[in-house]
C-alpha cells in the first residue's frame, strides 16, 4: 500500500508498525538509539527496516511517535529532511498531573509542530485518542484526524483504512487542540467513569 516511516521506538511505534505491516505497508523505524530501532524492526518482521536518525525518512507518510515534550525539537532536528512529507502527530501534551493541557489555550502541539516543520510538509493530527493496547488489538476503531491540507488528509485516511480502522475527519489543524483535549478526556474516563484502558472513543451513526 504505502511506505511509512515512524520516528520513535516506543510502544505506539510497535502498535502502529505491526498494524501497518499487516495492512500491506512497509515500515521504517527511526530512533535515536540505532540498536533499539534495529531490534524493533526485526521484532516487527518482514517489511520493516531501521532508518538513521536525522536522515530523510523513506516514507511519504511520517508518524511522529515521540514524547510531546520533544516533538517540536525532533522536527527541528530533522529539518529539511521532512520536505514534502505528511507528518502524523500522535502526541498528547498533558500537564504533569494529567488534569489539563500543557500547551496554550490558543494552539495545540500539532500546530507547534507544523510551525517547526518545513513549509512543504503537512501535519495531520491523528491516533492520539487511542490507547496503545486497544490500537494494537485492531478491530473496528475510529481514528479522529485534523489537518489543513486535503491531499495530506486523504493520504492519512488511506493509511488508516489500510490498518482496518475508520478515519474520522474533524476539520482543519486548529481542531487538533480539541483532539488533544479528547485525549485528556480518555485519560479521565480511564481513571474514573470506565476504570480501565480497554476502550476507545468513537462515533455511532444513527440509523433511521
Amino acid at each position: 500500500m504505502s511506505s511509512i516511516s515512524i520516528i520513535g521506538s516506543g510502544n505506539m511505534t510497535s502498535a502502529i508498525g505491526a498494524l501497518a505491516l499487516k495492512g500491506g505497508n512497509t515500515v521504517e523505524v527511526i530512533g535515536r538509539d540505532a540498536a533499539k530501532s534495529e531490534a524493533l524492526a526485526q521484532q516487527l518482521g518482514d517489511g520493516a527496516s531501521a532508518g538513521t536518525w536525522g536522515s530523510a525518512p523513506i516514507g511519504d507518510v511520517v508518524v511522529l511517535a515521540v514524547l510531546f515534550e520533544s516533538a517540536v525539537d525532533v522536527v527541528g532536528q530533522f529539518g529539511d529532511a521532512l520536505d514534502g512529507k505528511v507528518i502524523i502527530d500522535i502526541t498528547n501534551p498533558f500537564n504533569p498531573t494529567n488534569t489539563g493541557l500543557a500547551t496554550p489555550d490558543d494552539t495545540s502541539n500539532a500546530q507547534l509542530i507544523a510551525a517547526a516543520a518545513p513549509a512543504s510538509a503537512h501535519v495531520v493530527k491523528a491516533f492520539n485518542t487511542l490507547f496503545r493496547d486497544v490500537l494494537a488489538a485492531g478491530g473496528p476503531l475510529d481514528v479522529f484526524m485534523a489537518g489543513d491540507d486535503a491531499q495530506a488528509k486523504a493520504s492519512v485516511s488511506a493509511f488508516i483504512e489500510s490498518l482496518g480502522l475508520t478515519p474520522r475527519d474533524v476539520g482543519d489543524l486548529s481542531m487538533a487542540h480539541w483532539l488533544e483535549g479528547a485525549g485528556l478526556l480518555s485519560v479521565g474516563l480511564a481513571g474514573n467513569g470506565v476504570g480501565n484502558l480497554d476502550f476507545s472513543l468513537g462515533v455511532r451513526v444513527r440509523v433511521r
